[in-house]
């Protein structure tokens, strides 16, 4: 009789564990499905208020490295004087000031991206000093003229720059 009253016991126990069991698993992954659901509705609401941000972000970066093109550069600023030391000091100190200006920036944009904005910054800062190094060159008017040939030879730092921001911006619009 014990093993009568245990089998019967079991019978009405293992379904309704079973049931049980069923009801938690599919409990579990109701609860985690819309878990996942509200992660990306929210994902989603902020992607509506960033996007615009980053777009505005790269935008002035374009802006950025029209501005401190060293061809744009050159007609945007003027030498006072003659003297090409304090020109190259004026330019350098025209590209730093747009640096500084659109250095918060930086937060929208992906690592990369900034250290080629830097690279093509620092580049234009060393080809300006490096042209003025050069023994030929005596006075301002005659540093514009160096600096405008130089670019002649190759890619600018700004437009390869320019390029891996396009790029950026195509992945980030899908």
């Amino acid at each position: 009789m014990n093993t009568d009253k245990i089998l019967e016991l079991l019978m009405y126990t293992v379904p309704s564990l079973i049931t049980g069991g069923v009801a938690y698993y599919l409990f579990a992954t109701y609860f985690k499905d819309q878990q996942n659901t509200r992660r990306w509705l929210l994902q989603k609401e902020n992607q509506k208020h960033s996007l615009p941000l980053r777009l505005q972000a790269y935008e002035r970066l374009a802006l950025l490295l029209e501005r401190i093109n060293p061809s744009k550069l050159l007609i945007r600023v003027a030498p006072i004087n003659d003297n090409k030391e304090a020109y190259q000091n004026l330019l350098i100190q025209h590209i730093e000031q747009e640096y500084e200006h659109n250095i918060t920036q930086q937060v929208y944009v992906t690592d990369d991206l900034w250290t080629m904005l830097l690279t093509a910054k620092n580049t234009i800062i060393q080809n300006i000093r490096k042209a003025t190094l050069d023994e030929t060159v005596t006075n301002a008017d005659q540093l514009r003229e160096k600096i405008l040939s130089n670019l002649l030879e190759g890619q600018t730092p700004t437009s390869i720059a320019l390029s891996y921001l396009k790029n950026e911006v195509a992945e980030v619009l899908g």
